[in-house]
C-alpha cells in the first residue's frame, strides 16, 4: 500500500507542477496578447529624433569628411533634408563595406542605406527602394596614358592580360559578368580607395565605377597621382540597352511604409533649386537628374 500511495502522491505532485507551469505561462502570455504592437522604425526614429544610416565610404555619394568629422556626400545630405522634414533631425552614420550594406540593413545594424546604391531587380527582392536621386553612366580609372588602351568593358574581354578592378558588391561586378569578362581578370577590392591604390600598384589595369566616383577620385590630385580617367569611354550594353545606373535609398522590406513616407518628401525635393545647390559641390549637375525614372520601373527591369 505504501508503494501505491507513494506513486499516487508522486502523480499528484507532477500534475501540480504541470498545472503551475501552465498557469504561469498563461499569466505571462495574456498581457502580451493585449499589449500594443511594437512601434515602426519610422515611429521609433521620430521618438528618438535620430536614425542610423549605412554607408560605404564612396565619394561623392557617402563618405567621412575628416576635416568636418562627419558623414557627408550626395546621398547623406539629401537624406538629412528629407528626414528633417519628416521630424528626424539627426543622422548617425554606420560605416560598412558595400557588399555588407544589405545584410547589415536586414540585421538592423542601421535603418536606411544611404550609399548611392543602384536599383536593380535583384536587389529589389531584398530591400524596398525609394525612387532614385540620380542617374549616371560608367567610367574607368586607369594609369596615365592608359597603357592597355581600355575604353570599355569589351576592351577588357579582348585583352586577356588586362585586369579589371571592382568594389565588392557593386554593380560593376555584375556588368563585368554580363559582358563576359573572365572571372580570372576581375580583381575585387573592399572600397574605392583600395581600388585606386590597386591600379596605382598594378594589381588592376582599370577600376570600373560610376563616372561621378571617378571624377571625385581624380579631383583628389594627391591621391590619384599617376592616374587618369579613360577618355573616351563606352558604357556597357546589357541585354541590348546602354547601361545607366540609378541610385536610391534602401529600406527593409518590412519598412515599406517608412520608404513610402520618405519617398513622398523626396519627390518634393529632387530637381528643385535647393536640391541642385545642395548636390553641386559633389559634382552633380542637371544631367544626372533621374528624369522621371522610378524605383517601380527599375525593379521591373525597365
Amino acid at each position: 500500500m505504501s508503494l501505491i500511495r507513494s506513486r499516487r502522491l508522486l502523480a499528484a505532485l507532477s500534475l501540480g507542477v504541470l498545472a503551475a507551469c501552465s498557469d504561469s505561462g498563461s499569466d505571462k502570455a495574456a498581457p502580451a496578447a493585449n499589449a500594443p504592437a511594437a512601434g515602426s522604425t519610422l515611429d521609433a526614429a521620430k521618438a528618438a529624433g535620430k536614425i542610423r544610416i549605412g554607408y560605404a565610404n564612396e565619394a561623392p555619394f557617402a563618405y567621412m569628411d575628416s576635416k568636418e568629422a562627419k558623414v557627408t556626400g550626395e546621398s547623406v545630405e539629401i537624406a538629412r533634408v528629407v528626414l528633417k522634414r519628416m521630424g528626424i533631425n539627426e543622422v548617425e552614420g554606420v560605416l560598412t563595406e558595400f557588399g555588407s550594406l544589405i545584410p547589415g540593413l536586414q540585421a538592423k545594424r542601421f535603418d536606411v542605406i544611404a550609399a548611392g546604391m543602384y536599383v536593380t531587380p535583384e536587389r529589389c527582392q531584398q530591400v524596398a527602394f525609394s525612387d532614385p536621386t540620380y542617374g549616371v553612366g560608367q567610367s574607368f580609372l586607369v594609369k596615365q596614358g592608359n597603357p592597355k588602351n581600355l575604353h570599355s568593358y569589351e576592351d577588357v574581354v579582348k585583352n586577356p592580360e588586362a585586369k579589371l578592378g571592382v568594389v565588392v558588391g557593386a554593380i560593376e561586378a555584375e556588368y563585368a559578368s554580363k559582358i563576359k569578362v573572365p572571372p580570372a581578370q576581375v580583381v575585387v577590392f573592399p572600397d574605392a580607395v583600395s581600388a585606386l591604390s590597386g591600379v596605382q600598384a598594378g594589381r588592376a589595369d582599370a577600376y570600373a565605377a560610376t563616372a561621378l566616383t571617378v571624377n571625385d577620385l581624380m579631383g583628389k590630385t594627391s591621391a590619384a597621382s599617376g592616374l587618369e580617367k579613360a577618355d573616351p569611354f563606352k558604357d556597357p550594353v546589357i541585354d541590348g540597352h546602354d547601361v545607366r545606373g540609378y541610385g536610391a535609398y534602401a529600406f527593409r522590406t518590412e519598412d515599406k511604409a517608412f520608404a513610402e513616407a520618405f519617398n513622398a518628401e523626396l519627390a518634393k525635393f529632387i530637381g528643385t533649386e535647393e536640391h541642385q545647390k545642395l548636390v553641386a559641390p559633389f559634382g552633380f549637375t542637371p544631367q544626372e537628374l533621374p528624369k522621371g525614372v522610378t524605383a517601380a520601373k527599375l525593379c521591373a527591369g525597365q
